[in-house]
Parts: C-alpha cells; structure tokens; sequence
C-alpha cells in the first residue's frame, strides 16, 4: 500500500513539474512569437515602454512615485503577490484596503505592512461575500483609485463548482467581475482610476477555441489546467471589455501577467518536499518581482489614460489571439451579468 501511494504521489508530482514545464515553454514560444527579426519583443502602438524588465521589483518600479491621498484596494494580500503589492504601495503613500478570506488573515496581513492599511474580508466563492465586501469599501465613501483583482485559485486537482460553474472560473474570474461591477463608479470618481487585472500567459492552456460557452460547469472532460487557463483567459477578457465600456471616463482597465513565482497559488499542485521535482526547475523569479509588473501598471504615471492592453515584464505586449478577441469578451461580459444577475441588483453601476 505504501508504494502503490508512493506511486501515485510521484505521478502527480511528475503530471505537476510537466505542467510548469508546459508553462515555460509556451511562454517561451509566445515571447519568440512575439518578437521581431532583432528579437525585440513587439509592442502595441502607442503604449509607453518602460525601463524595467522580468528582474524590476516592485519598490524598483514604484521607486519616486507618491501614492500619498490615494486609496488602493488589493485583492488577496494574505501570501505571495498580493501581500508584495499591498506592502509597497502601502510604503509609497496609499491607503491600501488588503482582502483575505478571513478577516483574521487579512488584519495579519495589513498589520505586517507599514502605512495605512484597512483589512476587509472578501471570499470570492461566496457572491454574498463579494457584495458584502463592496458595500463596507463603499461605506468608507472614498474614491478607489486603483482596485487590484490580485486573488485566485490555480489548478485545483478535483472537478469543484460553485453554483453550477467550475470553482477557478467562479473565483478567478466571476468573483471579480461582481467586485468590480459594484465599485467601478468608485473608480470613476478617483482623479484617474485604474482597474489592474492579475491575468497569466497560462490564459494560452484554455481550450483552442478559447472559452468554453457550453461547459462552464467544467463538468465535460475537467482538466485542471485547462480549467485554470480558461479563467485566466477570462480575466483577460472581462479587462477588455471592461476597457471598452469606460470609454470616455478617466479611468482604465489593463491585464497583466506577473511571471511565474512559487507561492501559495501553487498549493493545490502535488509537490515533493524539495519543490518541483523532474526536469523541471522550480520557478525562479522572486515574489519581489512578481508583484512587479502589478505595481508599475497600477502607479506608473507614464500610463495615464492607457487602457484595454496587456501587460508582461512591466511592458505591453501583444498577447494570444483569444485574449484580444472584442466579440468573446463582449459575450463574457453578458453571460457573466447573466450567472450574477441576482447579485447584481441594485448595483452601483446599473
């Protein structure tokens, strides 16, 4: 028995290393893809490139810039990226609001950072939660000049739904979109709002068509990370979209994708107690570093008034065909209204 589930454990390691393996070299083949003859990356017209690069770290890209008067609103600051954002944008001047799932976890979490912090519960699994959430940022009636979707599961190894849909598409990205749904006039009121939207290069492990419009049950087939892709395609698109309809406002909405970093998001992928085993070497850049290219779309003046782009290694880039698709995001927008409608009364926005 216990090398039939030292067996089993070791495949699920292997299946996990192979994952990660998949990630990289498709993430190698986009930038390849995406580059010119030089090997420069191509760039979407007329969107500022930066100085930094995938070394840049968030205090690097934030370095001179005063958050001072701004409210900043982050999305899972318990671990990893989210926790990295929070504490710099906290040290650069913002009152940041830092969720978690507890209120406890989420009061540690805004205690460790120095500056003016406000932890608020938020699980995105529970729309009852989402609203709840909403509402108590709307209490402190300020204007939200940035709110961060920064939260989210990663390949959950079992078919789970929260209320019919597969649980990463439910917490990645319909989690978010009620969020956002009830605190976009917040953002419209802020001087230059932003709306950043933590995407991922995995967005290119969804499904060849792109999202699965007859299976958002994730009941035909369940692929864990396939499942994770179409979510993160998902966050792409909503960004899009939501670009679109805040035309003609002073706010944005931008996605980004932070680089892979060995945090808690990786929980639900078996492991050995050195980290990744196989071929595989476990993901190098720093949490530092991830929560980068967050940080610079989130306060780099150089970005006032850029809107609907994507972003990776703290510059745009011009991502998979699915996730510049208007017709698909458009479609996401209404079926996301359509699974959320009882949760979107009386919204802020509608």
């Amino acid at each position: 028995m216990w090398t039939r589930r030292r067996l089993i454990a070791g495949i699920g390691v292997g299946l996990c290393a192979a994952a990660v393996g998949l990630y990289a070299e498709r993430a190698r083949r986009w930038r390849a893809a995406s580059a010119d003859r030089a090997g420069n990356p191509v760039r979407p017209a007329g969107v500022p490139v930066g100085p930094f690069d995938a070394s840049s770290t968030a205090e690097e890209v934030t370095r001179g810039v005063d958050l001072s008067g701004k409210t900043m609103l982050v999305t899972g600051v318990t671990s990893g990226i989210g926790l990295e954002t929070m504490r710099v944008l906290a040290l650069r001047g913002a009152h940041v609001i830092g969720t978690g799932r507890t209120l406890d976890r989420a009061r540690a979490a805004c205690a460790s950072a120095r500056g003016r912090t406000t932890p608020l519960m938020l699980e995105l699994t529970d729309y009852s939660s989402v609203v709840a959430c909403a509402e108590a940022v709307r209490a402190l009636s300020l204007p939200i000049d940035v709110l961060v979707c920064n939260a989210g599961v990663m390949a959950l190894q079992t078919h789970e739904q929260v209320d019919g849909v597969e649980k990463q598409f439910a917490t990645n990205h319909l989690g978010h979109f009620l969020l956002v749904s009830h605190l976009i006039d917040r953002v419209n009121d802020a001087t230059q709002g932003r709306v950043v939207v933590v995407s991922s290069l995995a967005l290119q492990w969804a499904a060849p068509a792109g999202i699965e419009w007859d299976n958002l049950s994730g009941s035909r087939d369940y692929d864990p990370n396939r499942a994770y892709g179409q979510s993160k395609l998902a966050n792409a698109l909503f960004s899009l979209e939501l670009s679109r309809r805040l035309s003609g406002t002073r706010a944005t909405s931008n996605a980004l994708h932070p680089g892979v970093v060995d945090t808690r998001l990786f929980r639900h992928m078996p492991r050995s107690l050195g980290g990744f085993r196989g071929a595989v070497s476990p993901p190098k850049r720093t949490v530092e570093q991830g929560a980068a290219t967050s940080c610079y779309v989130a306060t780099a003046p150089a970005l006032v008034g850029v809107t609907g782009h994507f972003f990776a290694d703290c510059n745009p880039v011009i991502p998979d065909r699915r996730a510049v698709d208007r017709e698909a995001a458009a479609r996401l927008w209404t079926v996301s209204e359509q699974l959320l409608k009882p949760y979107l009364r009386g919204r802020a926005n509608s």
